[in-house]
């Protein structure tokens, strides 16, 4: 390498990408045209930075596979950036082996850290949390460190361990220091922000307040029946029952939930399960065959007894129920949610992270931006949806799971 390139690589990886554009912004050889592309991506212009890695790529070609994959990984980090989902995971593994083959150790793990955080992005936990244990730290830069730690602090925050989330919060903080780099030190006071952030609403005897992860932690781990309306799950300490695929039962343990220690009409249940405005026998019938089906589901948990009026919630070990929904009542509630980390997301994008159809999500784009909750930019396949993050809104910590569209 040249001594400009050495200087420009330097630069990039201090974090200065301006420092390494100066020193090589005139040139078009291909290590040249991969620096370039990195730089954009770290001053915001990604779609320019694609371009040049993908020129960059083609001019190395097949017989420099380290330097083709380098800019491989590159571009799979800008279309993380970017919230582009489909980008091909195989291709990253492919550019990520090739790395680890031919001994570039710690551009294999920032591969690797890729693929964790793009599993977390889409809620799959497990996976995620498996790779992140196949990661050897003690070989990685500090910069490298930094995203390790933010992805496990990500895991744990998921997984409604917020003390683990903060020290692994700490453990980024003083490797962002030790890499001194301020886009880093930036990113861990945002997750910081996030874990302190409302994380879901406890709904009780009437009442409501809001709950930060912490508090989410106790009430799960306090012996009562909660029903969990984040997750779309009803469960008592670890037993649990799932019913996201299944709206109908979710939606009547939830309206249940909510009324315990009293009953719910059975219009209102009706109305809640249903949707339904004029009530007739078939839908009397329909709640009976419902009800019955709730009750196999919950099991061991909880019983749903009749009333003169309609149907009470009883609780078959815990003393108390409670019901935790998202901190805001809004009808996508999910979506915002995921807009809330201030990034452009597709709409293809959300309905990957959420679980959903891309027609749901974009119905319910077309309504918040009907209402001004949303922007979009670009057309076609390029365009983004996002919104400027907002404080006191729901968090994406509690929305790995996909919410319920179809019928039980």
């Amino acid at each position: 390498m040249d001594p400009l390139m050495a200087a420009a690589a330097r630069a990039l990886a201090a974090g200065d990408p301006i420092g390494a554009l100066k020193r090589v912004a005139l040139r078009d050889d291909a290590p040249a045209l991969a620096l370039r592309g990195i730089a954009m991506a770290q001053l915001g212009d990604l779609a320019r930075a694609k371009a040049l890695l993908r020129r960059a790529a083609r001019a190395f070609g097949q017989k420099e596979a380290v330097a083709r994959a380098r800019c491989l990984v590159a571009e799979a980090e800008i279309a993380l950036v970017s919230r582009d989902l489909s980008w091909r995971p195989t291709t990253l593994e492919a550019a990520r082996a090739t790395l680890d083959a031919h001994g570039d150790g710690l551009n294999a793990a920032h591969a690797r850290g890729l693929e964790i955080r793009r599993l977390l992005l889409i809620g799959r936990l497990d996976e995620a949390e498996r790779l992140l244990a196949r990661v050897d730290t003690a070989g990685l830069s500090p910069a490298l460190r930094t995203s390790h730690e933010l992805a496990a602090a990500g895991i744990a925050m998921r997984r409604i361990r917020p003390k683990a989330a903060r020290a692994a919060l700490a453990r980024a903080e003083r490797a962002a220091q030790r890499a001194g780099i301020p886009a880093l030190a930036a990113e861990v006071e945002r997750a910081r922000a996030l874990l302190d952030a409302p994380a879901a609403r406890l709904m009780a005897r009437g009442t409501a307040r809001v709950l930060r992860l912490d508090d989410v932690e106790a009430v799960l781990g306090s012996g009562a029946l909660v029903v969990d309306a984040c997750r779309y799950v009803v469960r008592t300490g670890p037993a649990a029952v799932p019913l996201a695929r299944r709206p109908v039962l979710f939606a009547l343990a939830q309206a249940l939930g909510e009324a315990w220690p009293g009953d719910v009409p059975r219009d209102v249940l009706l109305g809640r399960a249903f949707g339904a405005k004029l009530v007739d026998d078939s839908h009397r019938a329909r709640l009976r065959v419902e009800i019955g089906r709730l009750r196999r589901a919950l099991g061991t948990l909880a019983d749903v007894r009749a009333t003169r009026s309609g149907f009470a919630l009883a609780p078959r070990g815990a003393r108390t129920v409670v019901v935790l929904a998202r901190p805001v009542d809004e009808a996508h509630a999910a979506v915002l949610a995921c807009l809330a980390d201030g990034e452009a997301w597709s709409s293809s994008a959300l309905a990957l992270a959420l679980g959903v159809s891309q027609r749901s999500v974009q119905r319910a784009l077309d309504v918040l931006a009907a209402a001004g909750k949303v922007q979009s930019f670009g057309r076609a396949r390029a365009r983004r949806w996002m919104m400027p993050p907002v404080p006191d809104f729901p968090t994406t910590l509690l929305l790995p799971a996909p919410v319920p569209t179809g019928q039980s």
